[in-house]
């Protein structure tokens, strides 16, 4: 839409705003409540799906579950709501995630303000007007001050063009947009394609009820054991009684969970006692393996004891040695992509009716209407699975039409790479804000975390420009610049590098830039320069008066700045 008036702000179907917030998860609803309540603004939110639940609305598959201890993926920001609300299990599924935020949104009476079915097409920036008018596939239209995105970092999901797909005759289903009433692998032959965490989740599951599964797999991954399980009434009475403590380890540790990072390097101890702790971390299970010795994601010949362990570890449990062999062919050091954590996912190999396809040594040359070929040949399958996951962090974003000043579209700006500052702005994109966009901690951490944290600087950075009369903010050039400098440092202090086909770097998607999206700094880190940056009234942002406030460089980052971070005590529970 060109620059000029805005059409008439009675014509039917235009809604006039405050701000506007686009997606009703975690990040969303959280949002809403601080703009609305907190500030008294006239905010909405618009939603695509029917209901709340973000990212756990749309992905639904077999196996779907949290990899954040229950206790810590709350809102922490309302004590009734910590106090009412009792989680079932260790690890929740996206059903027991979805009914907490129906809950959530119904206590603190949000659903009123949200459009749902309701999915954003365009948003662009009226530079005359100083407002970006929105509208949606259901021809709704909104003009606002403020357009905040709430939607998600894996809300995009990724689908490989193979040759052929469209010619299968069978069913095919992609996890992160699974059918809500299910599908049914009662006699069926299925195929999976992808071994990430999704996948890493659905092949137990899938192979329970189906006549046969075949997992195609291009690369191989670590799992730890999640240990799940219904919480006790001991831990449940543990956590009401100590919730300011585990909110404090929370929100001061690098990755945002409830456990703290031992002191100890892994050289520290000799193989014996080192082999005991890695046991016992092995059994509890869960993230926390990462945390037994403090340089697994810093120190290769550290994280290459880790790697073998747990290599060794699959193969005790795998019974057929050339099944073993593949699961334990990997090409990256430990963490250094997301770690998932399973259910059974390396014991499901021993079933007869599962078969693993190595498609890094036979690559699938097509989909038929049969089914999967590869170089070795043709699996017949009646469904097709795909836990290909998504085109993480700017795919949501860049799905949209957004154009900033003088109509200068988003995935220009970022046609070599994400660049934003703090991963919140975006230079050219006045009063747009980003919840845990590219260049914040977000998928390296447990997202809660992050997203209260960035809820509430969003809020607070509006306050300040309400109560100051100010019309505007946005990132310069120069910022973030810098702060893409910075978050390039900081993952190449970690092992994460080591990494490059992932999804952190786009990696997973044909075509997309190569770039380090998350901020590997930690969430204290990040949270405390955040912090800094508000306190000094936004340097690094130009205000509405037009002028550039005072530049800010991002602090120098070092591995004994990440260490130290980490040492953070508190419950660890």
């Amino acid at each position: 839409m060109p620059d000029g008036s805005i059409v008439n702000k009675t014509q039917a179907g235009v809604t006039t705003l405050d701000a506007l917030i686009i997606g009703a998860g975690f990040s969303g609803l959280y949002q809403l409540l601080s703009l609305r309540d907190k500030l008294g603004l006239k905010a909405k939110v618009v939603e695509a799906g029917d209901g709340v639940g973000g990212t756990w609305y749309w992905n639904r598959y077999p196996g779907a579950r949290c990899d954040s201890e229950s206790h810590s993926y709350s809102y922490y920001f309302d004590k009734e709501l910590l106090e009412e609300w009792q989680w079932s299990e260790r690890y929740p599924g996206h059903a027991e995630v979805v009914r907490y935020l129906n809950y959530a949104a119904d206590k603190l009476d949000l659903k009123r303000d949200i459009h749902f079915n309701s999915k954003v097409l365009s948003a662009h920036y009226s530079q005359s007007e100083n407002k970006w008018i929105v509208k949606t596939e259901d021809g709704r239209e909104f003009v606002c001050t403020y357009l905040i995105t709430a939607v998600g970092c894996l809300s995009s999901t990724n689908i490989p063009k193979f040759p052929g797909h469209e010619s299968f005759e069978g069913e095919w289903y992609h996890t992160g947009q699974w059918p809500h009433e299910g599908v049914d692998f009662k006699g069926k032959r299925v195929g999976q394609i992808g071994t990430g965490s999704t996948g890493i989740q659905a092949v137990p599951v899938i192979a329970e009820t189906a006549k046969h599964l075949t997992v195609f797999q291009r690369t191989a991954n670590y799992s730890v054991p999640a240990a799940n399980g219904p919480l006790s009434p001991d831990f449940q009475k543990y956590v009401q009684e100590n919730r300011e403590a585990i909110k404090k380890t929370i929100q001061t540790t690098p990755n945002g969970h409830p456990f703290v990072i031992s002191e100890r390097k892994v050289f520290d101890v000799d193989d014996e006692e080192r082999e005991k702790i890695f046991e016992e971390a092995w059994t509890k299970g869960g993230l926390g393996f990462r945390a037994c010795f403090q340089d697994i994601a810093f120190d290769k010949k550290a994280n290459d004891v880790a790697a073998d362990f747990i290599k060794r570890k699959i193969r005790s449990i795998v019974k057929d040695p050339e099944t073993a062999k593949k699961l334990t062919d990997i090409d990256h050091p430990y963490a250094t992509k997301r770690p998932p954590i399973d259910t059974n996912y390396f014991e499901t190999f021993n079933r007869d009716n599962v078969t693993l396809v190595d498609v890094k040594a036979a690559p699938i040359e097509a989909i038929t209407p049969k089914g999967v070929k590869t170089q070795d040949g043709e699996y017949e399958l009646d469904i097709l699975v795909f836990a290909t996951g998504f085109d993480a962090m700017t795919g949501p974003l860049l799905n949209i039409d957004i154009q900033g000043r003088d109509g200068v579209k988003l995935k220009d700006i970022w046609e070599e790479g994400p660049k934003t500052y703090l991963g919140l702005q975006v230079a050219g994109f006045p009063n747009l804000f980003t919840v845990t966009g590219p260049g914040s901690p977000s998928v390296l951490c447990n997202m809660p975390v992050a997203i209260e944290q960035h809820v509430e600087w969003i809020r607070d950075c509006i306050s300040y420009l309400e109560d100051n009369k100010i019309s505007s903010i946005e990132a310069t050039e120069e910022s973030m610049q810098r702060w893409v400098e910075h978050v390039n440092d900081a993952a190449n202090v970690t092992l994460m590098p080591h990494a490059k086909h992932t999804w952190y770097y786009g990696a997973n998607v044909p075509g997309k830039p190569r770039v380090f999206m998350p901020y590997a700094g930690g969430m204290a880190r990040y949270r405390a320069i955040c912090a800094d940056i508000a306190k000094q009234k936004y340097p690094g942002f130009k205000l509405g008066n037009g002028k550039h406030g005072q530049s800010y460089t991002p602090p120098k980052i070092s591995v004994d700045d990440l260490v130290e971070a980490a040492m953070v005590k508190g419950p660890g529970v």
